[in-house]
């Protein structure tokens, strides 16, 4: 017997986009489109009456704007929501305020904020909202950082000196590190690699986004960077990124892993090599398997591992594997993460 077809509501101000929407979900077989909104308000009042599984959201509306529109479902009915993102700088800034509002995931719009045809984009966006119909969505504000001491003097030490602190994240993985990363001591003693999965041109703003929340240093990964106590590094997207023998960074362009550019398990198969026991992998929300094995790579060069719990992620196909390989010490709650490195 065929699966349910999940019921879609489409969000966006453009008719056009809305009639372009429709079309593709019916073109792929596996959506019901069950309504349409044309602006934040009338979206909240047709979540209520309608109740479907998944919804897609424009973020430029009358009126209310795509994170108002989110936080207002969130708290009237939670409900799945993929945005719709633009190619820009300032189309990733409205992205991560509706990720941290409660939306699950996004996509990029191939041609701007009409596109006459999302074809090329069909089956991200077809795997992103069945996805997402699986989700537990949810508003996570950010938490309050402990103030940082801009005249604080950072030491930088050598390799040998270092621990390092490997985070593996996708689906839901921008809300959740505004959990994670804001709750880290300025003067921790772990240097930080995040690995994200996200576009090229969105993990410069992810991680200004997170600096400007944090009191430990955020900034995208540069080749040749060193990692330190105190700072956190964000893979570039569409680059994977490993260390040298010194422990400095290296990006490559070499194939996806797992589907994924950058790929956690690349990271941490290289952080086991060279920060050896040294290296803690950390494995969050997210679709799929990345980090499973590096956690494995991670464990046998005795390192540690913890691995979000299924309660607070949005999506648990990554943890859930980290989890079954064996190599996880510890499952934790998403809040609790920080608070658990600092006694590893």
């Amino acid at each position: 017997m065929p699966e349910p077809r999940l019921r879609v509501l489409i969000v966006d101000d453009s008719m056009f986009m809305r009639a372009t929407i429709e079309r593709t979900l019916a073109d792929l077989g596996r959506f019901e489109v069950v309504g349409s909104a044309r602006d934040g308000r009338e979206a909240v009042a047709q979540v209520q009456a309608l109740r479907p599984d998944v919804i897609t959201m424009d973020y430029n509306m009358p009126g209310m704007n795509g994170a108002e529109t989110v936080r207002a479902i969130m708290q009237a009915r939670p409900t799945p929501v993929i945005m719709f993102s633009a190619h820009t700088r300032q189309g990733a800034r409205e992205t991560f305020e509706a990720l941290a509002a409660g939306a699950v995931d996004f996509v990029t719009k191939p041609h701007g904020e009409v596109s006459a045809d999302i074809s090329a984009i069909a089956p991200e966006l077809a795997d992103k909202l069945t996805a997402a119909a699986r989700s537990r969505p949810r508003a996570l504000a950010p938490i309050r950082a402990p103030a940082r001491d801009l005249g604080q003097r950072r030491i930088t030490l050598p390799p040998t000196g270092v621990r390092l602190v490997v985070i593996a994240v996708s689906t839901g993985g921008p809300a959740a590190l505004s959990r994670v990363i804001p709750a880290l001591p300025p003067a921790t003693r772990f240097a930080t690699v995040v690995v994200q999965h996200m576009p090229a041109q969105f993990t410069r703003p992810l991680a200004e986004r997170l600096d400007s929340l944090s009191a430990v240093e955020v900034r995208e990964a540069a080749a040749g960077d060193l990692p330190r106590p105190g700072l956190v590094l964000v893979a570039p997207g569409d680059r994977h990124l490993s260390f040298d023998e010194r422990g400095c960074v290296v990006l490559s362009d070499t194939p996806p892993v797992n589907g994924c550019r950058p790929a956690a398990d690349v990271t941490m198969a290289s952080a086991a090599a060279v920060y050896g026991r040294r290296t803690i992998a950390v494995v969050m929300t997210g679709m799929g398997k990345d980090g499973a094995a590096g956690v494995a790579a991670v464990k046998a060069a005795e390192g540690r591992a913890l691995a979000q719990d299924r309660d607070s992620s949005v999506i648990f196909g990554m943890p859930k594997a980290a989890i079954e390989t064996g190599a996880v010490d510890h499952v934790v709650p998403l809040d609790d993460i920080a608070k658990r490195l600092r006694f590893m």
